[in-house]
């Protein structure tokens, strides 16, 4: 049993096997040349294994010599890939270099886990991989996580950690969720008090619930704009997309307390030391709509993604409704409701972004008050946003916070650190099936795929990443990859067990399935809960408006 993980779409098992030695030489067309470097790293640094990277046409001495042979195949599809392993080699033929990318990965499957440790730590330097025929293909277009890092922000180097673990698991999109009320965390040239100021709190809650308390310790960090730019280039070269976000209308405390134009609120604020939904909100002055369209200039020239996230969440309108001015706003604009009026603001943003070549990226709640142009909707509120939006002629990536919430507790063991939301298991993540029942058959194909969202209120650390992450994103991984057919379901948890021994050399620090380690759990700090149908009903409530 190979142990693949995600399942490929066919493995067919040959006989014999292939040295891996310092005589074999990789080959690669230049097009796939990123993934035939990613393998060349891999061996040399989990195996001490270092293999020359030639072009295809290698010069008559080396010609014969063993080889893993990267083709380009026009014939697959995109993402696909073709991995045989005899006796006599290793080739990989795949349409585009992500393909390939894949294709690495479960090359290094087949090897041992130490493959994936930082440093050699046996001394014989050869492995053998066994004979193998795998054709393979995503079930999903769009297989991603959201990162905040807003609420606690986590370095450069660890975002990079983060990417690594992604490519492991053929994960395609890494959605950046960079502003927020608690902290600026992308630097603006045109505005640098939005991180100056914007960038750090002087205390952070701990816990949730009425029990929780503040922890009196400043928290702060940002990104240079060539901090962002590592991340880029480092992602696409593991063939990983980078989507950022910058929040508005609503959670934007930080934005405000920067430049307090931007909101309605007379006494000075500083970026939010709290958790939860914000009464703030942007106001709807021309003049903030132009200072957002600054901010997402200099955001588009440093990712390349086709879309562009502006969050549109959440948005408390009760200062809307407080404020004369907005009021007046309001009848000069033809807008009868506070809803019509956000769909005014987005649809303002979107216009200026779609002029940029790029399209919007938003929460549900984008639907509310009229669609917006062409944008692709992240559907968190169950699916009645998703269902809607297909209907309507958007793109949909699905991301149900019942199914994969990854900030949201494991267990209702009280051993769980800061219990927050519903359980949420591996299982019920492997079973994440993002097309709704309710969504008719000609609208399917709206759905690109789905992502979880790892919200990171109580998640401080790189440690505390890895045990909220895994090893569920691995069950992620898989049913986008992989969807729910019955084999692979079926054998899923005995995959999952072998896989672990990967997790381990990669440093990853998982949580056990019997339960948190001690120095996983934070004892004595209050979560806050929820009843799986009490917050059904309630996000029934939340999306009634969207109908």
């Amino acid at each position: 049993m190979l142990n693949l993980l995600p399942q490929p779409s066919r493995v067919e098992a040959g006989s014999g096997e292939f040295p891996l030695s310092a005589a074999v030489r990789i080959r690669t067309a230049e097009p796939l040349r990123a993934a035939a470097e990613r393998l060349q790293e891999a061996l040399r640094t989990g195996l001490g294994l270092s293999l020359a990277l030639d072009a295809p046409a290698a010069a008559p001495d080396v010609a014969d010599s063993p080889a893993v042979a990267f083709a380009v195949d026009p014939l697959l599809a995109e993402e696909a890939y073709a991995l045989t392993v005899d006796e006599d080699g290793i080739r990989i033929a795949a349409a585009d270099v992500r393909g390939a990318q894949h294709a690495v990965q479960t090359l290094l499957q087949l090897l041992p886990p130490r493959t994936y440790r930082r440093a050699p730590i046996a001394e014989e330097a050869a492995v053998s991989v066994p004979a193998v025929r795998i054709e393979d293909a995503p079930r999903y277009r769009w297989r991603g996580l959201m990162l905040d890092v807003a609420r606690h922000f986590a370095p450069t180097a660890e975002v990079l950690r983060v990417i690594d673990q992604l490519a492991m698991h053929r994960l395609n999109v890494l959605h950046l969720h960079l502003t927020d009320d608690q902290g600026w965390r992308a630097e603006i040239r045109k505005y640098p008090l939005l991180t100056q100021v914007g960038g750090w709190r002087p205390s952070s809650q701990r816990g949730s619930g009425p029990g929780s308390t503040q922890d009196g310790m400043p928290h702060g960090g940002f990104y240079t704009q060539d901090d962002l730019r590592e991340i880029v280039a480092y992602a696409a070269a593991r063939g990983i997309t980078v989507v950022p976000e910058i929040e508005l209308p609503g959670h934007v405390q930080a934005a405000i307390a920067a430049y307090p134009q931007l909101g309605l609120v007379a006494d000075p604020l500083g970026p939010w030391t709290g958790w939860g939904i914000n009464p703030h909100a942007l106001n709807v002055e021309e003049s903030t709509v132009a200072f957002f369209c600054d901010v997402l200039d200099e955001i588009i020239e440093i990712f390349p993604s086709e879309v562009i996230g502006i969050g549109g969440d959440e948005c408390r309108k009760d200062e809307w409704r407080a404020d004369a001015r907005t009021q007046e706003l309001m009848r000069e604009r033809g807008l009868a409701t506070e809803d019509e009026l956000q769909s005014w603001f987005i649809a303002r943003i979107d216009e200026h972004v779609r002029s940029r070549g790029r399209r919007l990226y938003g929460w549900d709640e984008i639907l509310e008050g009229g669609a917006v142009t062409g944008a692709t909707v992240a559907s968190w509120r169950g699916t009645a946003g998703a269902v809607i939006a297909a209907r309507r002629g958007s793109d949909v990536v699905m991301c149900p916070e019942d199914t994969v919430y990854l900030d949201y507790r494991q267990s209702d063991s009280p051993d769980e650190p800061i219990p927050t939301g519903l359980v949420t298991t591996v299982a019920h993540v492997r079973a994440f099936d993002p097309i709704p029942e309710a969504l008719e058959i000609e609208h399917r194909g709206r759905i690109l795929g789905g992502q979880a969202n790892l919200w990171a209120e109580h998640v401080d650390s790189a440690r505390r990443r890895d045990y909220q992450l895994f090893p569920r994103l691995c069950g992620l991984a898989e049913a986008l990859w992989s969807g729910q057919d019955p084999d692979a379901v079926g054998s899923f948890p005995d995959r999952l067990g072998a896989h672990l021994a990967r997790l381990d050399a990669a440093g990853i620090e998982y949580r056990p399935e019997a339960g948190p380690h001690p120095w996983q759990q934070v004892p004595g700090v209050p979560g806050k809960t929820f009843d799986r149908a009490a917050r059904a009903a309630e996000i029934a409530r939340l999306t009634a408006n969207l109908a």
